[in-house]
């Protein structure tokens, strides 16, 4: 099956499969395409009588079903962590990153509970270890279950093991893709060479030296020989919303990304209404969505149905914080739900 959805990586696409994560609505149209079905139809309506979501999910557990012990302590390890972050102001997702190396996407599949402890590698177990100060894995265990004992967890408990919580969301979530897939698909990236129209990017690119990439030494050091990599072009969105935000409506237009860009990398067209970074007018930025923002650099953030552009930089006890200038803004990026932040990677200006 992977082989036929080369734009769905193996990975996500068995985390698809194995309902760890949605589909989004251009996978999904990606998947039916490749099984010769209708998008829709893989959607589930688990408000249907005659569906049982136990029955469903049995399959994907069956051959591979972890210990019930092992996967309540998951769920009491997943309250424990959040609980000794809340309780931190300090620890903030790019603390747990810089000092502990425990990544936003692992801190997300910990704190959610996707897998029992003993499944993690040993570097996971060795930061959680040194973050509840426990010598090893016995005594993590006793730390967390002393915490459940003691009542500490209670409040944090039901944002883990709550099926109610989590169908609700499942059903908020189905009910959105099934929008999206009433919708026609944003326009794709042509292929390079069909007579695309000059572009900002392109009128730039052509007053700029070669990157060193495109560029090979050659026997004599001052022999260059310049080779221009593959260009990739990828759809440039944006037109303005009030308070600053941007919607993802498509431009018609296209830019090059930097070859370091992942696979959903994606334009943002900027203007003088949306400028919440401080950037000058007819600004494009090549936004990875692959990529968690880092201090110093700009964050994309998801507004309901839009998109806000931040200036990142960590406060004096190194809490990420992302500010907009128009209109004057501050917010906590730590707090935001990963899956909602994207990294600004290139930007070109007119």
């Amino acid at each position: 099956m992977s082989d036929k959805l080369p734009t769905i990586t193996y990975i996500r696409l068995s985390k698809i499969e194995r309902g760890e994560i949605f589909a989004r609505a251009g996978e999904l149209r990606d998947i039916a395409a490749a099984l010769g079905i209708d998008a829709a139809d893989l959607l589930i309506d688990i408000d249907d009588p005659e569906f049982d979501i136990s029955a469903w999910a049995d399959p994907l557990h069956a051959a591979d079903r972890a210990d019930p012990e092992a996967e309540r302590f998951a769920v009491l390890l997943a309250a424990a962590l959040r609980n000794r972050r809340a309780s931190d102001n300090a620890l903030t997702i790019a603390a747990l990153e810089q000092e502990y190396g425990i990544a936003p996407v692992i801190l997300s599949r910990i704190e959610n509970a996707l897998k029992p402890y003993d499944r993690w590698n040993e570097d996971v177990r060795a930061s959680l270890r040194r973050l509840f100060a426990a010598a090893d894995d016995a005594q993590l265990t006793a730390v967390v279950h002393d915490a459940y004992q003691r009542g500490e967890l209670d409040t944090v408990l039901p944002l883990v093991a709550n099926p109610e919580l989590r169908i609700a969301k499942s059903r908020a979530r189905i009910g959105a893709l099934r929008g999206e897939l009433q919708q026609a698909p944003a326009a794709r990236a042509e292929p390079l060479g069909r007579g695309l129209p000059q572009t900002l990017l392109e009128r730039s690119a052509a007053r700029q030296k070669p990157s060193p990439e495109a560029v090979e030494t050659a026997a004599s050091a001052d022999t260059l020989v310049a080779e221009a990599p593959p260009q990739r072009l990828v759809p440039v969105f944006g037109s303005p919303l009030p308070e600053g935000l941007i919607a993802r409506t498509p431009a018609g237009d296209q830019v090059e990304a930097p070859r370091s860009a992942g696979p959903r990398a994606y334009g943002l067209r900027l203007g003088r209404p949306t400028l919440g970074a401080g950037l000058p007018g007819r600004s494009i930025l090549v936004v990875d969505p692959d990529r968690f923002p880092s201090a110093g650099g700009l964050a994309v953030v998801t507004e309901g149905q839009g998109l806000r552009v931040l200036s990142v930089t960590l406060d004096r006890h190194g809490r990420m914080l992302g500010y907009s200038e128009n209109p004057d803004l501050e917010i906590a990026i730590d707090e935001l739900d990963p899956a909602g932040l994207a990294t600004v990677v290139a930007a070109v200006f007119e």
